[in-house]
């Protein structure tokens, strides 16, 4: 039991020289005390965060549509594959629909004219997507050129303040 007090408390000791090793890594001359923000700085500060909020949320929504744009592009391209497939059958083929856990016989006109109806369909979300990513670009530069706009006038009245009054 000695023995195992006693690696402990050399784990310990480490431990607490490799804080202290940090520590004093660390320049607390930088540290120096700022003055509270101003209502003006702090409205500032405000309309940046929300600013940011915003662009953040836009960028979510963004990669959404992203996203849901690659599944109907993986979809159509499923799809035009089975399309291609069924140039290739012979008169004489059958087609199969699985349906839960069946396959059902199925007529290769009617297989294949099901296949177009959902190929044109998928070609309607994928224009509807690319509006919803057009569109939500189009946000989020409004948005950036906002978080710019509000961060320049910051800066302004930063450097103003600081400047010497003749």
């Amino acid at each position: 039991f000695a023995e195992f007090g006693k690696q402990w408390y050399q784990r310990r000791v480490r431990v607490f020289q490799t804080f202290q090793h940090y520590f004093k890594r660390i320049n607390l001359s930088n540290m120096t005390a700022q003055p509270a923000p101003t209502k003006e700085q702090q409205e500032f500060i405000r309309k940046l965060q929300t600013e940011r909020e915003k662009l953040q949320v836009l960028s979510k929504e963004y990669q959404k549509f992203i996203t849901t744009r690659q599944q109907f592009d993986a979809q159509l391209n499923e799809n035009e594959l089975v399309l291609s497939e069924f140039g290739r059958l012979k008169d004489n083929a059958e087609v199969f629909k699985l349906v839960g856990p069946l396959l059902v016989k199925q007529e290769v006109p009617e297989a294949v004219s099901t296949v177009k109806k959902r190929i044109n369909f998928i070609k309607g979300e994928l224009e509807r997507c690319d509006k919803n990513i057009a569109g939500s670009e189009e946000r989020q530069g409004r948005c950036r050129e906002a978080l710019a706009k509000i961060q320049q006038q910051y800066q302004a009245k930063m450097q103003a303040a600081s400047a010497p009054k003749s």
